[in-house]
C-alpha cells in the first residue's frame, strides 16, 4: 500500500475495541500517509434528546439548527474526536485531532437552509495543514464540521462525513479512500458479498434498492471521489480496511484490482 489513504469511520464502529489496532497497521503499511474522517452521529443524537429534542432526519440528512451547533461541534470535534486520539496514540499512532473549521479547512455550501437549516455541502477543500501534518509524521483525525462558503458567516456547518471524506480524498489526491461500514462489503440482492464495481453502476445498485440508506449514501460518495481522480474506494468491515478486501468502487471493471 502506497500513496495518501483516507478512512471515514462511522460512529458506531468506533465502539470497535480492535479499531485503533486496525488503524495502526494501516498508518503503518502506508508509511504514515493516513487521513482519518470520522462521524458519530449516533453520540450527537443521544446528547439531543438528553437535551430535550427529538434529532430529524429528511432524506438522510440531519436537520440542524442553529441551537444544534455547539453541540455538534462539542460531541463531534470535542469528545469523539479526542476519544479517538486518545486510542490511536495507546495504539501507537502520533494522531492530531482537528475539525474542518482548522484553518477553515473544510469550506461548505449551505444546503437548503429553510429545511436542513446549518447544514453544507462540501465546496472547497485547503488541504494544505493536512499535508504538513502527513509531512511532519503525524495522522489527521478530522471531525466534518465545516466553515461557510460565506466568509461573513461566522458559525459552523455540519457536513456528512461520507461527502467529506470523498472531498478530502480528492483534495489530498489520494490513492484509496476507505469506508468503514458494519458489513464485509456491498451486499446483492442474496446477501452475497460484491467485489468489484464500476463507478458507471453505482446508481444502479441505489435505484435497484440494492444499497440503501447509509450505504446507498457511501456509494454516491465514492463515486464524487472516482469522478475526482481517487484510483480505488473501498467498502467494509474491519477486516476489509487491514486485508484490502471489501467491495473496490473502480472507474472500470478493466481496472479493477
Amino acid at each position: 500500500m502506497s500513496g495518501v489513504v483516507v478512512v471515514k469511520l462511522g460512529g458506531r464502529a468506533q465502539a470497535d475495541p480492535a479499531l485503533p489496532a486496525a488503524l495502526a497497521s494501516v498508518w503503518q503499511a502506508t508509511g504514515g500517509q493516513l487521513v482519518i474522517v470520522h462521524g458519530g452521529g449516533d453520540q450527537v443524537s443521544t446528547w439531543q434528546r438528553l437535551r430535550g429534542d427529538e434529532p430529524v432526519f429528511v432524506g438522510g440528512r440531519r436537520v440542524t439548527h442553529a441551537k444544534d451547533i455547539e453541540l455538534i461541534r462539542m460531541v463531534l470535534s470535542g469528545s469523539v474526536n479526542k476519544t479517538l486520539v486518545g486510542a490511536l496514540r495507546v495504539a501507537g499512532v502520533n494522531a492530531v485531532g482537528l475539525s474542518g473549521e482548522d484553518g477553515a479547512m473544510l469550506r461548505a455550501a449551505p444546503v437548503d437552509p429553510a429545511q436542513f437549516g446549518r447544514v453544507g455541502a462540501p465546496a472547497d477543500i485547503d488541504a494544505r495543514l493536512l499535508r504538513t501534518l502527513l509531512d511532519g509524521g503525524w495522522c489527521p483525525v478530522l471531525s466534518p464540521v465545516g466553515v461557510s462558503t460565506d466568509t461573513s458567516d461566522p458559525d459552523a456547518l455540519n457536513v456528512n462525513g461520507d461527502d467529506a471524506a470523498a472531498a478530502i480524498a480528492v483534495a489530498m489526491h489520494a490513492d484509496e479512500l476507505f469506508f468503514l461500514a458494519d458489513v464485509p462489503a456491498v451486499l446483492d440482492a442474496d446477501k452475497a458479498p460484491i467485489a468489484t464495481i464500476a463507478r458507471d453502476e453505482c446508481q444502479s445498485y441505489i435505484d435497484r434498492g440494492i444499497a440503501v440508506g447509509g450505504m446507498a449514501a457511501k456509494l454516491e460518495a465514492a463515486g464524487v471521489a472516482i469522478d475526482g481522480g481517487v484510483s480505488v474506494v473501498r467498502i467494509g468491515d474491519r477486516d476489509a480496511l487491514v486485508h484490502r478486501r471489501g467491495t473496490a468502487i473502480v472507474p472500470s471493471l478493466s481496472v479493477a484490482r
